[in-house]
């Protein structure tokens, strides 16, 4: 099929020049503090977002800090869900971050003995989504406020140590920027408690620290970990000769590098991720990503059966003469489609319609090529002479330890009481007690994979405390038996999505935790620990993707996990069908994203989208498909990432086969006839950067919104665009955000001047189509929005963040908010009818909560002030009254539906009714029609309900 390019000449909105630069520091800064000043004015600070979980999952840990004294008592930071506090041994935990800047974390100090907190902000994981950070954070109080201490574009941060004898001494690691040079890298040290700071190493503007280690009563000598690496959106080397590990004899002040050729260290080009671990003055070990290739042994025994790689310089007779049987083994288990089984594939090579190359080709993109490159892996190295000479320690390969993706682990640990005892975390959680020679895997069945973090408790050997993917474990048998700690709302949220059932359930797919589905409604407690059922349930594995849900029947639900992998689940007879495209063979591979796009066609939900380089159209809910586009990216680049893949994908909800679709190279395509042909309307913006979401209007059939994402630039700005003639013309509608890259955008299905947005550092919305925009955040801390939706007919916006799970608001009011209404002073919603309880105030017994009823009333004022509230019954007896400090924009009076002292002998007087107490003290309304009298700012608003 051809693809279309179109180029118009007219005038069109001047765009951005492109920027393939990171963002200065200062904007960034600078952005933060826009922000303070938005939410102090915001028209719906006082609009609360509530966070309805989950929490049974967990997200990523990426360091643990425990109390010396009482390993009850400890800090867990999560790489983008902030840090939390737990003083009951992980019963409980309080966040303690949620008023900062971030919730992005790389590593956490705390000087015990005078209660300081420092944070070093930015992952120090290099991942997809490691979020930056804005420096050094410093609490003194609890976590109560946060100071932020400086080296503001660092990103992030490897490692913190403080010396534990001058808790105003401090060294940090730097790893510095995920996706671009720079030179705030390297080793810091302050001496005046963060005011100041010296950077004693720096090694090259690629090159950061990423472990920094002390031995235990030496503060004077340390060890860095120096990592050279170069990540791109398409590529990612995660090694160079600048890696290596440098030691330092005076605290930190200076360093020398100990991993020379001479040492028996690795050096070289190969040199990978490294992590550290001091014994004593004398001893300390090295866990060591090595990149270099593996030698092939003579001795080795060769795989039965074909590979791809016998085909790569078959000839054509040697492939006409292979067994049949053997061929359709090899076919049938490299997942080939059905239609090419032994004696197919031959008549095509006769033919010459393929080579025998080709089947070796048709298995090779670049995430196979990521998972099958021959490296050596993690190795463990010891030094018994403070770093002078190492000794390699395992005799075999260290397998299925870090697999292809040594670069999101590397840590290591010694226990305190036995220097050979060594711990290494990776996908699985391992334990040597031979010095590293041999290794036995001590995670269980209730711990998640991927681990990052681990305590060792000197006072007790085999306590530990391990923080992973799924959150945090304990055990205080090396492994044997395993309590799970997960009640903080820390899931990292790809995508989710809803549906239209009484009560509706939320959809989601995680990081590295699979798909989850719950009500809406569900509590988050401990109630399912004798039930023996979560309220949300797991409905697929692997990395967690989009969600699409057949409006017909609930449990019809497509998704899947990383690269393409997608299903149709059937959940009512749990069955799972793959329905990924394959391509054909002799043709290239499809390129897909690690976090592909599908959509369920608003007109037909029989039909499905779905997202490679091309366009992928099913009529029969993904059993077969047709690629209804060409290559509708750049054509992808050389490296050992998926690249030049869709990314987004939206049909107008006007007309079948009006499709939007976007790409993370920058390209935004439109086709009018369902595939036919395609346009190209995406010359203006700036180039290359993720095209994060297309959203064809739900109002206007020519209209359609554009977000882009720098983030694989280290480019913060936010790019959010309109178009009214199908993408011809645009206009930029992201001035007055922040900088913070731009991920998700909902047009609201009631109201079309509202829009909201949600980038890597919070959520905003807007009430006139863009023209301006209002923080939106209240109840919410300071956290990546990754995906929004809107329930239309509850009127909720579900908000999936990638740190703190999923939150929901009732935009109801926000809906009715028009400009006619914010022309008036004054302007009070309506308010739903309640029926009347017996309960009300009271409890089943004399232990359990009360149970209370609540009315809120929405009115927006156009100046802050002091405004009256009046309870009024349908003959105007006044039955309560308040005082409410309203600010500008929406304001909520909360009203118990109680009488006052004063309105109850009002009441009385003209009624001669029997009124009961209840048990807590209250005299409720009794049933009737009752009206709220709001006045304030020279004019009064009145509204009727009715308690029934």
């Amino acid at each position: 099929m051809r693809t279309l390019y179109f180029f118009f000449a007219f005038f069109i909105f001047q765009m951005a020049l492109p920027q393939q630069q990171a963002t200065p520091a200062t904007k960034v800064m600078a952005g933060l503090e826009q922000k303070a000043e938005m939410a102090e004015n915001s028209m719906v600070k006082n609009i609360p977002l509530t966070n309805i979980g989950p929490s049974v999952m967990s997200g990523r840990v990426v360091d643990l800090d425990v109390n010396p004294e009482d390993p009850t008592e400890f800090y867990v930071a999560y790489a983008s869900g902030g840090l939390w506090h737990t003083k009951d041994n992980g019963i409980s935990f309080t966040p303690v971050m949620d008023n900062s800047n971030t919730q992005n974390i790389g590593d956490i100090a705390v000087d015990w003995k005078n209660g300081t907190l420092w944070v070093g902000t930015g992952e120090n994981n290099s991942s997809r989504s490691s979020y930056a950070g804005i420096g050094i954070l410093k609490s003194t109080d609890g976590g109560e406020t946060w100071q932020n201490m400086g080296l503001h574009d660092s990103h992030h941060i490897g490692r913190i140590i403080i010396n534990p004898n001058d808790p105003n001494e401090v060294v940090v690691g730097v790893t510095g920027h995920l996706y671009s040079p720079n030179t705030e890298r390297g080793v810091y040290k302050t001496t005046d408690g963060g005011n100041t700071w010296k950077k004693t190493l720096f090694i090259n503007d690629e090159t950061g620290i990423i472990d920094l280690a002390h031995a235990p009563d030496n503060f004077n000598m340390q060890y860095a970990a120096a990592w050279q690496k170069d990540r791109k959106a398409w590529n990612f080397t995660g090694n160079g000769n600048a890696s290596g590990i440098y030691k330092s004899t005076d605290g930190g002040n200076s360093w020398s590098l100990v991993s020379t050729a001479e040492s028996g260290f690795p050096t070289g080009e190969g040199v990978g991720r490294i992590g550290l671990a001091v014994f004593d003055n004398n001893t300390l070990y090295a866990v060591h990503d090595s990149q270099f290739r593996r030698e092939k042994s003579s001795e080795e025994e060769k795989k039965e059966g074909l590979t791809k790689e016998d085909f790569k310089a078959m000839d054509k007779a040697t492939f006409l003469a292979l067994d049949n049987k053997k061929l359709n083994d090899f076919l049938k288990t490299n997942g080939f489609q059905e239609k090419y089984r032994a004696e197919n594939v031959k008549n095509m090579v006769r033919d010459g319609a393929v080579q025998p190359v080709d089947l070796a080709k048709y298995l090779e993109d670049a995430n196979s090529m990521l998972f099958d490159t021959p490296v050596i892996g993690a190795e463990v190295y010891r030094s018994d002479d403070t770093g002078k000479t190492w000794k390699k320690m395992n005799e075999d390969y260290i397998d299925d330890l870090f697999y292809s993706y040594g670069y999101y682990f590397a840590q290591i640990r010694i226990d305190p009481s036995n220097v050979d005892k060594i711990y290494l975390a990776g996908v699985p959680l391992i334990m040597s007690e031979d010095g590293g020679k041999t290794y036995k895997a001590i995670d269980k069945e209730n711990v998640h994979a991927d681990h990052h973090a681990l305590w060792i408790n000197p006072k007790r050997p085999g306590h530990l405390i391990n923080g992973n993917d799924g959150g945090v474990n304990i055990t205080y048998n090396d492994g044997e038996h395993w309590m799970k700690n997960n009640t903080p709302t820390v899931g990292q949220f790809y995508a989710i999505n809803v549906d239209n059932e009484k009560p509706y359930n939320v959809y989601g797919g995680l990081q590295d935790n699979g798909v989850w589905k719950g009500a809406h409604n569900n509590k988050e407690d401990r109630r399912w620990h004798s039930t023996g059922k979560n309220p949300w349930q797991s409905i697929m594995g692997g990395d967690g993707m989009q969600v699409q849900i057949d409006g017909r029947n609930s449990n019809i639900v497509y998704t899947g996990f990383q690269f393409g992998n997608y299903f149709r689940l059937e959940l009512g007879k749990g069955k799972n069908t793959h329905i990924q495209p394959k391509h054909e063979l002799g043709e290239a591979p499809y390129r897909f994203n690690w976090q592909t796009p599908i959509l369920l066609s608003p007109h037909n939900q029989d039909i499905l989208y779905l997202g490679s380089k091309k366009l992928h159209r099913s009529m029969n809910q993904g059993d077969d498909w047709e690629a209804i586009s060409d290559d509708l990216t750049k054509g992808g680049k050389k490296g050992n990432v998926a690249y030049g893949t869709l990314t987004t994908i939206s049909e107008s909800p006007f007309k079948f086969g009006l499709i939007y679709v976007g790409s993370d190279d920058g390209l935004v395509h439109v086709s009018k006839n369902a595939g036919g042909s395609w346009e190209r309307i995406s010359d203006a913006f700036p180039k290359d950067l993720w095209v994060s979401e297309v959203a064809a209007s739900k109002h206007k059939k020519e209209r359609v919104y554009v977000t882009l994402n720098g983030y694989r630039w280290d480019d913060f700005a936010p790019y959010v665009y309109v178009s009214d003639d199908y993408g011809k013309t645009w206009k930029n509608i992201s001035e007055g955000i922040p900088a913070s890259p731009v991920n998700a955008l909902v047009e609201d299905s009631k109201n079309e001047n509202l829009l909201f947005v949600g980038t890597d550092n919070g959520l905003y919305v807007s009430f006139n189509r863009g023209a301006s925009w209002e923080l939106f955040q209240n109840g919410m801390p300071n956290v990546a929005v990754h995906d929004l939706v809107i329930q239309p007919e509850a009127k909720h916006l579900l908000v999936g963040t990638h740190g703190r799970s999923i939150y929901k608001a009732d935009i109801a009011n926000m809906q009715k908010l028009s400009s006619d209404v914010m022309a008036k002073d004054l302007y009070v919603f309506g308010v739903d009818n309640i029926k009347h309880s017996k309960r009300w105030g009271n409890s089943w017994s004399s232990w359990g909560k009360p149970n209370t009823p609540g009315l809120d009333i929405t009115f927006f004022a156009s100046k802050p002030g002091t405004y009256n509230a009046k309870v009024l019954t349908a003959d105007g007896i006044e039955v309560s009254t308040a005082e409410i400090a309203a600010d500008k924009g929406l304001n909520i009076l909360s009203y118990d539906v109680a009488f006052s002292k004063e309105g109850k002998k009002n009441f009385l007087k003209k009624n001669k009714m029997a009124l009961e107490e209840a048990k807590n003290g209250k005299t409720y309304l009794p049933k009737g029609t009752f009206s709220v009298e709001i006045s304030g700012n020279g004019t009064a608003e009145k509204i009727q309900f009715e308690i029934e």
